[in-house]
């Protein structure tokens, strides 16, 4: 599944991050964001992702076809981790959590409920609903936090699974996640100049880790 972004401006509330932002993601291709802290990957994420209108330019993918995993796990605390991937399976319309359970190696934890789960176990869960979106491109943003190291390298084969199959991924991230179909951008050259010289702090205090 193809993604191709042309010329496109993002703001966050009334201030403008990002302008003239261009680059396509090919299917079975992923493109790592880089950038220091501040300068608007969350933003522009969020934009990808239809949460946030973009102020200029054009995002062209398939409707419905993008799945975004943010900073938060975006879990239901009291239910169980087996709930919880049956909920968001039969939002997105899948049936078979089978796979993302696998994925991630969920099954000693499936009635377990989310609100007792450690941060790792958590992020391991709602990363493992990109796989009952049955969504192709993939927005993630910073997706290895609180992940160790074995589970990192079980996102990682997550990834490459979904690029074999033909998705794609955008990935905000300053992990080397091993992955040869990746190409990175950084976006520094788009961060937006009224906003770079107005404020010698950037955005990092309203956009954490982004």
């Amino acid at each position: 599944m193809n993604l191709s972004v042309t010329d496109l401006a993002c703001a966050r509330g009334p201030a403008q991050i990002l302008s003239g932002v261009t680059f396509s993601v090919a299917a079975g291709r992923a493109l790592i964001l880089r950038g220091p802290n501040g300068a608007g990957k969350t933003t522009l994420l969020r934009t990808l992702a239809g949460l946030t209108p973009p102020l200029a330019g054009r995002i062209e993918a398939e409707p419905e076809s993008i799945a975004y995993a943010a900073h938060a796990d975006g879990l239901k605390a009291a239910l169980t981790v087996e709930e919880n991937l049956a909920f968001w399976a039969s939002v997105f319309g899948t049936r078979d959590p089978a796979p993302a359970i696998e994925a991630f190696h969920l099954a000693p934890l499936l009635q377990r409920r989310a609100g007792e789960m450690s941060a790792g176990q958590k992020r391991r869960l709602s990363l493992a609903r990109l796989l009952v979106t049955g969504r192709p491109v993939w927005c993630l943003d910073e997706p290895t936090v609180s992940l160790d190291t074995e589970n990192v390298a079980r996102f990682a084969a997550a990834v490459k699974a979904h690029l074999a199959r033909g998705g794609s991924a955008v990935i905000a991230t300053h992990i080397d996640l091993g992955l040869p179909e990746a190409e990175t951008l950084d976006i520094t050259p788009f961060v937006a100049k009224r906003i770079a010289a107005s404020d010698p702090f950037g955005d990092s205090f309203a956009e954490g880790a982004a």
